[in-house]
């Protein structure tokens, strides 16, 4: 084995879906796997046979994948106390599962062993041993995960290494080193780890971090740095508590910054695209924030930065995105100069000529905006909008006359009903249509694609994705200014808008409309 290979173990479908409002249907599971298969991953653990129908389900349904380099792994637990590991049904189930790899846990900390699972340290070592030996004799290889290991290792060190002993004399091929708790701080974690190691010799180690001190990835990337050849992680970060250790981090670490030898470098530039596809998997909105995948990691803001950026990548950007399948993006505000419009312009395809007189009017323009409220951030297509106004690249596809929304309430009944009414002129005619829906702001976007389908029938294609309304000075009460963000999609993109007014129907209004003329805008 060579010294600089590093084994990626997943267990995003297991321990994973413990993060809470997190839930895997099979189907996404399995879908799942064959996405990490594909990236590169050695290990995809898929969950505890036994724990849940689901998991049985995956298991039986996982045998038909035609995967080309990853293996399947069941987890679950040393045998029970005082019982025959032959007549254990948990274990009976870890064969059951029929996975090349099973991976079971089991007691290093004395205080789980006397006062848990209340039996004594000898009997825990025997469970150990005898349940690797067990699945190893019915040609199952094992990966032992000591549970607790770091406290157990603080409590009393002699004990947790025989554990790990016990695990190599039963015949497992791994050791995994649990952060369970996630306390165990950088300097503390790398000495133990490094011990083990070199006790350890010839066996290869993993370690398995936790994120309660936020540490979840550094502590992984010590660990290897100390000789662990085993990262046990989840995309992400999903999973209990604040998570496991971030895969999508600790890749990208290891592989670029560390040089370590990893199965899935060849294929970095899909990181991103996996990150993605967990979140519409989970139904979970993406964390804009997390490094190296999310939309933010290399995002400017500033106008120094982003002028900076535009001459030399690297000023600003610690890598280049396209290593992990990222971009760089320009953030326009109230901060922005005229480099930062000049890039975002390219960034959206619309052609700008820098010495236009007009791009200090349209900065202008858009400080006064984002003093009223305005924010672009998240709301490309109304910024392309506005600008292409500025540049008389665009005209309206239809003019606004009115529109009125008067909401119902029936006591009695506990019933709401929402009534709008929308009036556009569109080549010269008049479309006056009327809806109704629950709220009010629904609609008034049912009235406005009502007034537009029939001159406009690729309006039926799009959707409200989402919708978020936040209030800007609090301290004037109910006579804030309301920003409402809208976000919309069609089957081929996602676009952002913006609104903003004293008035929240306005303000919604206001990116509403933004958002179909954004799409008529791109699709003429």
């Amino acid at each position: 084995m060579s010294n600089d290979k590093v084994f990626i173990y997943d267990t995003t479908l297991r321990d994973g879906t413990q993060c809470e409002g997190v839930s895997l249907s099979v189907a996404s599971k399995l879908r799942l796997a064959e996405k990490m298969d594909k990236f590169g991953f050695d290990f995809i653990e898929g969950g505890w046979p036994g724990s849940n129908p689901r998991d049985m389900a995956f298991f039986a349904q996982a045998k038909k994948l035609e995967l080309s380099h990853a293996k399947i792994t069941a987890f679950g637990a040393t045998r029970r106390a005082g019982s025959r590991v032959d007549k254990d049904a948990q274990v009976a189930l870890l064969l059951e599962a029929d996975t090349p790899y099973v991976t079971i846990f089991g007691k290093t900390w004395l205080l789980h062993v006397e006062e848990v699972i209340k039996t004594s340290a000898e009997e825990n070592l025997k469970m150990i041993e005898e349940t690797v030996a067990y699945l190893s004799e019915n040609g199952r290889k094992v990966i032992y995960d000591a549970e607790h290991f770091f406290d157990g290792y603080k409590d009393d060190s002699s004990y947790a290494l025989e554990t790990l002993e016990a695990a190599r004399r039963g015949g497992a091929e791994f050791v995994c080193l649990c952060d369970t708790n996630g306390g165990t701080l950088v300097d503390e974690f790398g000495s133990i780890v490094g011990d083990v190691v070199s006790r350890m010799g010839d066996m290869p180690v993993g370690v398995h971090c936790h994120d309660d001190s936020g540490l979840g990835v550094a502590l992984s990337l010590e660990g290897v740095r100390r000789g662990a050849s085993m990262v046990q992680g989840t995309i992400n970060g999903l999973g209990e508590r604040n998570g496991n250790a971030n895969l999508c981090t600790i890749i990208p670490n290891l592989s670029i910054k560390m040089r370590r030898n990893l199965d899935c470098a060849p294929n970095l530039s899909k990181l991103r695209d996996l990150s993605l596809f967990l979140d519409e998997m989970a139904n979970l909105r993406s964390d804009t924030r997390l490094p190296y995948v999310g939309a933010s990691s290399f995002a400017h803001k500033g106008g120094v930065h982003a002028d900076a950026a535009n001459k030399v990548k690297r000023s600003y950007e610690h890598i280049d995105p396209a290593l992990v399948g990222n971009r760089t993006r320009v953030l326009v505000s109230d901060m922005s100069g005229r480099a930062s419009v000049m890039m975002k312009a390219r960034d959206l395809g619309v052609d700008v000529d820098s010495k236009d007189p007009v791009i200090g009017e349209f900065l202008d323009e858009l400080k006064r905006l984002e003093f009223r409220g305005y924010e672009y951030e998240a709301a490309d297509a109304s910024f392309e909008l506005l600008l292409s106004k500025f540049l008389k690249k665009h005209s309206d596809h239809f003019k606004v006359r009115g529109y009125r929304v008067i909401v119902e309430r029936d006591e009695f009944a506990r019933t709401t009903k929402s009534e709008a009414t929308v009036k556009l002129e569109i080549d010269g005619s008049i479309e006056h249509t009327v809806a109704e829906a629950h709220g009010p702001v629904a609609a008034l976007d049912l009235a406005l694609r009502k007034a537009l389908v029939k001159k406009f029938p690729k309006i039926k294609d799009i959707e409200l994705s989402d919708f978020k309304v936040r209030i800007i000075d609090s301290d004037a009460g109910a006579n804030a200014t309301t920003r409402v963000q809208v976000e919309t999609k069609d089957s081929r993109r996602v676009w952002g808008t913006v609104g903003a007014s004293d008035n929240i129907i306005v303000a919604s209004w206001e990116a509403l409309k933004d958002a179909v003329e954004y799409k008529l805008s791109e699709d003429s």
